[in-house]
This record gives structure tokens, sequence and C-alpha cells, in this order.
């Protein structure tokens, strides 16, 4: 795999990232994928084996789910994952909910993917 340097920070990414879009798989998400833990532990250990360290993903993604079966799917080598995110669009209602990790109040598994 082909690495480059993220600026000044010492981390080397993976030239090619997994997305996780399809993680979860409800709402408008459902049209693209329904991948469940299973399929995501199978997904990230094919890229971790092929190299690639950079997974993406979104709060968005299928309600939040998507990080949730994230967090489940690199549990225990949490350390070996560089995790890009996106937030915009509202969680819910309030002036704060498009914060990154809505759920890591109300999920433990998205304590996998927070470092906080």
């Amino acid at each position: 795999m082909e690495f480059r340097q993220l600026g000044r920070s010492g981390l080397r990414v993976s030239v090619l990232a997994m997305g996780t879009m399809t993680f979860g798989g409800s709402d408008v998400f459902g049209n693209v994928g329904h991948t469940d833990v299973p399929g995501a532990r199978r997904q990230i250990d094919m890229c971790l084996d092929a190299g690639v360290n950079l997974v993406d993903t979104a709060n968005m993604y299928s309600a939040g789910a998507a990080e949730d079966i994230l967090g489940q799917a690199i549990a225990g080598r949490r350390d070996r994952v560089l995790l890009s995110s996106k937030v915009r669009l509202p969680m819910g209602e309030g002036p704060n909910m498009t914060k990154a990790c809505p759920g890591i109040t109300s999920s433990s598994r998205s304590r996998e993917l927070c470092v906080v």
C-alpha cells in the first residue's frame, strides 16, 4: 500500500480509504447497501490486510448506526485505524446537534470511535 504523510502530524495515511455509507443501511442509505456488523468486520479485515488504514464515516449515515457498527467492527484494533468523519447536517433538535459522534453519551459502541 502506498502512504502519504498527513501534514506535520507524523501520521502515515493510506492513499485508499474505506467508506462506511453502507453500514446499517437504513433511511436513504439503504439504497446503497445494508452492511451489518459481521459484514463490516470482514470489510475492515480485508482493508487492514491490504494496508488500508483510513476509514471514512459520517454521523448521519443511517442515523448514526454506521458509527455504531464501525465501532463494533474495529473493537480491539482501534489503534490500527485512522478515522475521518464529516459533520454538517442536523442530527436532532437544538443548536449543537451537528457535533461529531452524537451517540457518545448514549451508546458505548460509539466510544470505540471517539478519542476525547
